[in-house]
């Protein structure tokens, strides 16, 4: 299939490491949506919006849920550190990407946003233009997630990722180089995070 070399890969990464300790210690990746892990509908959603590729940051109960999802196909890395904050998950998932050779961008998820589906993954998909891109989804005009990172600005994102803040402090550096797409149309960009947000999954 050489002729579809030149058409750009981005590939997916859903961060899915944590221990949900507001839940109580649920790990949000095994939280069921829709009769399933929700892991597996944040993998479901990368695939259906276009990402040829799709790496999966687990840590939490991370023998739990390789038992339990649906991970096939997926590149599926392990966080020793996830209790670290969102940060050290960043960092594992974009080693994932730099280990398997992708090199044009990736959109970054977040495991406990189901809200967020196919048709904004696709919206930031196709606003990839090179590996210096850097796109991000927007509701009612503030910047959410997913978000992609061209290949080039990996290196820099995953040195500024600590704690929990991920890539917060490198795209509030770089703010005037983003493109945001207003996604709130197709997406709520809600959290699971309380147990009162249960009440979103299905």
């Amino acid at each position: 299939m050489a002729h579809t070399s030149d058409k750009p890969q981005v590939a997916g990464l859903v961060l899915a490491a944590g221990g949900g300790r507001r839940l109580g210690g649920r790990p949000k990746a095994l939280l069921e949506h829709r009769g399933r892990p929700l892991v597996e509908n944040a993998v479901r959603v990368l695939w259906a919006g276009g990402c040829r590729t799709v790496h999966v940051v687990l840590g939490a109960a991370a023998d739990e849920v390789l038992r339990r999802a649906d991970l096939s196909g997926c590149v599926v890395t392990v966080n020793p550190d996830w209790a670290d904050g969102m940060g050290s998950s960043l960092r594992v998932g974009l080693a994932s990407l730099v280990a398997a050779g992708e090199k044009d961008g990736a959109v970054v998820s977040l495991v406990d946003q189901p809200g967020i589906g196919a048709a904004a993954v696709a919206r930031i998909v196709a606003a990839y233009e090179s590996p210096a891109s850097l796109v991000s989804a927007a509701y009612d005009g503030r910047r959410g997630h997913p978000v992609l990172f061209g290949a080039r600005r990996w290196a820099d994102v995953a040195a500024g990722a600590s704690g929990d803040r991920g890539a917060r402090d490198y795209l509030a550096a770089h703010e005037s180089e983003i493109t945001l797409l207003e996604c709130g149309d197709v997406a709520e960009a809600y959290d699971i995070d309380t147990p009162d947000d249960l009440a979103h999954l299905e």
